[in-house]
């Protein structure tokens, strides 16, 4: 067992949840990224820009520092020593997917930041519900593409 990556986890999950209750706590916003960037974009409401803009500053700029301190993104790959390629299925298959994953979060009212860590804490039932629905679906479109397309990678 790897011991620096998982103590890495650990406090990568730690200061997600010290964020989130830090933006709860000081702003009573919700930590969800969709929510950020979208509101963000149409900028609703008026004068909330600087918060999101911070907010997705230090998301964007931590592995940065990581990295820059030498700490590399640990294994983020298959396997011990592998590193990341090219998406399998191609720039077009990504670009498809984040799309879908786009759809998802305005037909979910938001995302697995939002939902997963925000609301699973605050228990609310609806990210509990939704929460659910995004492991189901990942993990019947991870069976479909390894062993019903991908002939059982």
């Amino acid at each position: 067992m790897d011991w620096s990556s998982s103590l890495q986890g650990l406090a990568g999950g730690i200061l997600i949840g010290l964020s989130a209750t830090w933006l709860m706590a000081t702003l009573g916003r919700i930590a969800g990224i969709s929510g950020i960037i979208g509101n963000l974009i149409t900028a609703r409401p008026k004068g909330d820009s600087a918060w999101r803009l911070t907010f997705l500053l230090g998301l964007i700029s931590g592995p940065i520092v990581l990295i820059l301190l030498g700490g590399g993104l640990g294994n983020v790959a298959g396997g011990p020593g592998d590193v990341i390629g090219a998406p399998a299925g191609g720039v077009v298959l990504m670009l498809i997917a984040g799309l879908l994953v786009g759809v998802g979060t305005g037909l979910g009212s938001g995302c697995t930041s939002g939902h997963g860590v925000c609301g699973l804490a605050r228990l609310s039932p609806r990210s509990l519900a939704a929460t659910l629905t995004f492991l189901v679906a990942a993990i019947l479109t991870v069976y479909v593409v390894r062993h019903l397309i991908g002939g059982g990678a």
